[in-house]
């Protein structure tokens, strides 16, 4: 309880003042929803922000991209003191949640054998979060994933370490899997993972050559189907709303090359390219997501310093039970990450995915440093190793406080009370009920509750069949130029505002050079 109480208090202090709205797509996507959750409105959405997977028209089924359970979280919070759009009550389960991946990391580093000081650094350390720390109260998935993702972990390698009770932390290891899986649509590797934990350690050839086959899989059974169990819900209502168990549009990032490509409305937006600059423009974006895979390793994951200590506690726990499912984890998300979603990864998809990994490595990073202090103290006789080992683990923490601090800090915006500028202009120019075209509908409905769509990475001559489909009423162009260059839009969408086509019809905004707005005439 103590240590839980000192977590709170370092999560709390970094997170809360960090934002009080949304600042980012995502963020305000999650909130947005989680608003109309908590009114009762259901799983449903008044505007798009890329057109994968999209519907035939609007209001539309929701979350055909982002998993539910943020959305759902930031909902419980609102919907306990009844105000379902108080950012503040949003974020209650989110800082509770980040200190509880703490209290993951506390009891991973026990497991592994560490002492109660390097189990309070440990997850001191992951409270405090260096750069997750002012995303540890965002409406976002960085929270809920860090601790789920973990204590999934957790739960398989104690179910490895247990000769008796076992089946039950089975599963709860599926269970908790399955909720990673609706956090992240990458959660379903946390299931993998802890299918990988839960398979016999020697494999097929000795699943086949011994007699109890059926003992040999009852982990992997009692995984899966609470999996599931927990799962299922949410795939029949993927089934009812969109005739999917699983909505397929995240997977054309497989095939981007760059990144507008996840904002293309149709085939016809893929740039017409020669066979070999497309194999050399693939193997470009996924050399420059390895390249920032090592940043992000190292910066994000290490907090700079504890990165190769991080390795040190791995290499030497490496036949450990509790890492077996850490490690597929581990491999599979920066894998996956890196050379199948490439574009995303190095656009925010990494920096969230390696959430689920953070408290183990802070555990792991601190039994690193001890184990490297012990071997510098064999060749050092002048050395007092426990006295080091208290030094440097104390530095560590420091260390990863002021990173905390300065990213919170760098991070911290205002208290967003005011409205932005350019939506109280467009609240007083656009009539009520309008939908618009612009480039962060998220944002916009956040601000104005005007459903719309996103600007798409296609010729502006796309403009009229898109509003016709989803009845959008405005072009919203922010952040233009002097040059006339659009800010904000993809590269395929930029045309010559000045000379607008004949079905964009302007509308004068005198108190912003910087924003054009125009009316769609359709036929």
């Amino acid at each position: 309880m103590l240590f839980f109480s000192a977590s709170l208090l370092v999560v709390a202090s970094l997170a809360c003042g960090a934002a009080t709205q949304p600042m980012y797509t995502d963020a305000y996507y999650h909130f947005n929803a989680a608003t109309r959750l908590a009114r009762g409105d259901g799983f449903v959405e008044d505007y798009l922000w890329n057109y994968l997977d999209a519907p035939v028209e609007l209001p539309a089924p929701s979350h055909r991209y982002w998993m539910p359970l943020t959305s759902m979280l930031a909902a419980l919070g609102m919907a306990a003191v009844g105000a379902p759009d108080d950012y503040d009550a949003a974020q209650a389960p989110f800082i509770l949640l980040a200190a509880g991946a703490a209290l993951v990391a506390y009891e991973t580093t026990r497991m592994l054998g560490g002492n109660r000081r390097k189990a309070w650094i440990a997850g001191l350390l992951t409270a405090s979060g260096g750069f997750f720390a002012p995303r540890w109260g965002a409406i976002d998935t960085f929270a809920p994933y860090a601790v789920i993702g973990s204590l999934a972990l957790l739960c398989s390698g104690k179910a490895l370490m247990r000769r008796e009770g076992h089946s039950r932390y089975w599963v709860l290891a599926g269970c908790v899997a399955a909720l990673g899986h609706l956090t992240r649509p990458e959660g379903l590797l946390v299931f993998i993972s802890v299918c990988f934990a839960a398979f016999p350690a020697g494999g097929l050839v000795d699943l086949i050559r011994r007699r109890e086959r059926a003992v040999c899989l009852k982990p992997l059974l009692l995984v899966s189907v609470s999996y599931l169990l927990v799962m299922l819900p949410w795939f029949l209502r993927n089934v009812t709303a969109l005739g999917l168990v699983v909505p397929t549009g995240g997977l054309h990032g497989i095939g981007f090359s760059q990144y507008d490509e996840l904002f293309r409305y149709s085939a016809a937006a893929v740039p017409a390219l020669a066979l070999d600059n497309v194999i050399l423009r693939l193997l470009e974006v996924r050399w420059t997501a390895a390249l920032h895979g090592i940043a992000t390793f190292i910066a994000v994951e290490g907090l700079i310093v504890l990165a190769p200590f991080m390795l040190i506690g791995w290499w030497l726990r490496r036949g450990h039970p509790l890492l077996r499912g850490f490690s597929a984890l581990a491999i599979g998300v920066h894998v996956t990450m890196i050379l199948g979603f490439p574009l995303q990864s190095y656009h925010g998809g990494l920096f969230h995915a390696v959430a689920a990994l953070f408290p183990f490595w802070m555990a792991l990073g601190v039994l690193g440093l001890d184990a490297a202090v012990d071997w510098v103290a064999l060749r050092r006789r002048s050395w007092n190793a426990e006295q080091a080992k208290r030094v440097f683990s104390i530095a560590a923490l420091g260390f990863g406080a002021l990173i905390s601090l300065w990213i919170a800090h760098s991070s911290k915006v205002d208290d967003g009370q005011e409205m932005p500028s350019i939506y109280t202009e467009l609240r007083a120019l656009l009539p009520s009920g309008a939908r618009v075209m612009i480039n962060d509908p998220a944002r916009l409905y956040y601000h104005l509750g005007r459903g719309g769509v996103t600007i798409p990475s296609e010729s502006v001559e796309h403009v009229p069949e898109i509003a016709e489909r989803y009845g959008i009423d405005y072009l919203v162009l922010e952040h233009v130029g002097a040059d006339g260059h659009i800010g904000g839009a993809p590269a395929a969408f930029q045309f010559d505002v000045g000379s607008p086509p004949d079905f964009l019809r302007a509308i004068a905004v005198e108190s912003r050079n910087d924003l054009r707005l125009y009316q769609i005439v359709t036929n």
